[in-house]
């Protein structure tokens, strides 16, 4: 049997009795030392009102529940200036005012609450013999972090937006980059909320984010002596969009631009061309793999040699002579399935989205905005390319082709090969690299441009920006002079970038873990609840 030191919840209460209950509970009586100290105006008392007995859950034995059966004592307060009568003597160490479970019981629940969620939390706790309802777990995790002193003494804070849910509504993530920590999770996505959340904190110096302009003018109106830091993962993504923008104009699209006869006429011959030598490249693979298997090798020894797989092995050499992909059927989903009347709309003029989309829902199509809007900044794109004049240097008049298949290399392979180094490319990759610089003009200078700029981001030497700035301009390359403004637009908060150690990739990860949080709780969570979530408990070790 333990002693009933063992049994006492905490320091100032005697053990008055331990019994086993009805429902197999065990029941600790317990008496609270007398205090009698007032808590509005902090004078000790000597009279007595009475006592009351207060019933706190405190933590399981031998996987069974324990209550506490805690006896504490009312006092009189007859200081003359003292607006209370009455008060009971206050045991903080024990359990807060109000409250039905012990403090170490409530640091027990504030752990596994914060770790795991609502319901998951109720089984296990339910398990260890510590039963709580998922409604008193989220109140109190959410109890905790209203009061939670995270955000004191912030110097670098990353700033990012996540999505509650896509394209339709955006939060804010606030994460101190030397604690490595979330201090804060906004409900919207707003210069306002932003700017707001930086001037309650004076001792920022440091603001890092992403290239976007809403967060970067809430840190100069929020932060005006802070130092904006530009994330170089970003930059090096937006360096990749606008070359996969500039190869687009060369033939490496994806979206086929249709306006005119001459334009119809035009991507029709190049699709011909392109399906001929996809035929004509499937024919070699076929041939290839038969005398292959005529040789006598199996169908293991197949794949090792030429790389395909099995699979598609038993499929090439089962089949008489080579198939052809067929294109899938437009459905009413797409907006290509309007293609006649959106072509028509447009020659008279009619060239509003909204206007479109409202025209073409009442013809039956059941896709969404941005679809439409996509093909239409296509059909733009095209309208605003002169065909009479000179094309711009690097222009080919056939897109390059990989070296191996003969397929026309598309602009994402394009654009993530430019801004890959030398040294981390496969010889495939590489093989595909030398034809695109012989093929094409702008993707050699392009590569040069994007192997400079990742080696300046690395080398803590801003002052080299300003000259890979007038280079790029240089080019006369529609996509990397666009960047390049762009950049010079932002160019304190891209030298910061160089400069200093300081990124976004912390604030990431924070995001990646808000999404498991919110995946985990169905999407339900409040902007409370998710708060309290992405905090850390200050009370943990």
């Amino acid at each position: 049997m333990r002693t009933k030191s063992k049994w006492s919840p905490g320091p100032g209460v005697n053990v008055l009795g331990i019994s086993l209950g009805n429902e197999g509970s065990w029941v600790v009586s317990a008496g609270a030392k007398p205090v009698g100290i007032c808590p509005d105006c902090n004078t000790r008392s000597r009279y007595r009102h009475g006592r009351h007995k207060r019933t706190l859950q405190d933590l399981p034995v031998q996987g069974q529940t324990v209550k506490v059966q805690l006896a504490v004592n009312r006092w009189q307060c007859r200081h003359r200036d003292c607006q209370r009568r009455t008060f009971t003597d206050q045991l903080p160490e024990i359990a807060s005012p109000y409250r039905r479970r012990t403090a170490r019981m409530a640091t027990i629940v504030d752990l596994i609450g914060h770790s795991m969620g609502g319901r998951p939390a109720e089984y296990l706790m339910d398990r260890l013999g510590m039963p709580v309802s998922d409604d008193t777990i989220l109140r109190q995790i959410k109890r905790r972090a209203s009061v939670s002193s995270q955000d004191a003494n912030i110097r670098v804070v990353g700033v990012d937006d996540w999505s509650w849910r896509r394209s339709t509504r955006y939060g804010t993530i606030m994460v101190d980059l030397e604690r490595r920590a979330v201090v804060d999770v906004l409900d919207d996505r707003s210069v306002a909320s932003a700017k707001a959340w930086l001037q309650e904190r004076p001792s920022i110096e440091v603001v890092s984010r992403d290239r976007c302009g809403l967060y970067a003018q809430a840190a100069r109106e929020g932060a005006p002596k802070a130092r904006q830091v530009a994330d170089r993962f970003h930059l090096v993504q937006n360096l990749r969009a606008a070359i996969k923008e500039q190869m687009s104009l060369y033939g490496h699209a994806n979206v086929r631009p249709i306006l005119s006869e001459d334009a119809i006429a035009s991507t029709t011959a190049q699709r011909r061309r392109a399906r001929l030598a996809h035929r004509q490249s499937r024919q070699e693979v076929f041939e290839e793999l038969h005398a292959l298997r005529q040789q006598g090798l199996t169908y293991s020894e197949i794949a090792r040699r030429t790389g395909y797989e099995r699979r598609s092995i038993t499929n090439w050499l089962t089949s008489s002579a080579p198939r052809d992909r067929n294109r899938g059927p437009l459905n009413p989903t797409s907006p290509l399935y309007f293609e006649a009347f959106l072509a028509e709309c447009w020659k008279d003029g009619n060239r509003l989205g909204r206007h479109l989309f409202h025209d073409i829902r009442n013809r039956g199509y059941t896709g969404s905005r941005s679809n439409l809007e996509r093909l239409l900044q296509v059909w733009r794109a095209a309208e605003n390319v002169q065909p009479d004049t000179s094309p711009p240097e690097g222009t080919v008049l056939e897109p390059v082709r990989d070296p191996e298949t003969g397929h026309v290399i598309s602009s994402d392979v394009v654009a993530a090969l430019c801004i890959k180094p030398r040294g981390l490319l496969t010889n495939h990759q590489a093989r595909k690299v030398d034809a695109l610089k012989q093929g094409s003009e702008a993707f050699r200078k392009m590569r040069g441009l994007a192997m400079r700029f990742n080696g300046i981001l690395r080398s803590n030497n801003p002052e080299a920006l300003d000259e890979w700035i007038d280079d790029a301009i240089d080019t006369e390359l529609t996509a990397i002079m666009r960047f390049a403004s762009v950049l010079r637009r932002d160019i304190d908060a891209v030298k910061n970038a160089i400069e200093l150690p300081w990124s976004n990739g912390q604030v990431e990860g924070q995001i990646n873990r808000l999404k498991t949080l919110k995946r985990a709780m169905y999407g339900r969570a409040g902007p409370e609840l998710m708060r309290a979530r992405m905090l850390q408990l200050n009370h943990i070790n």
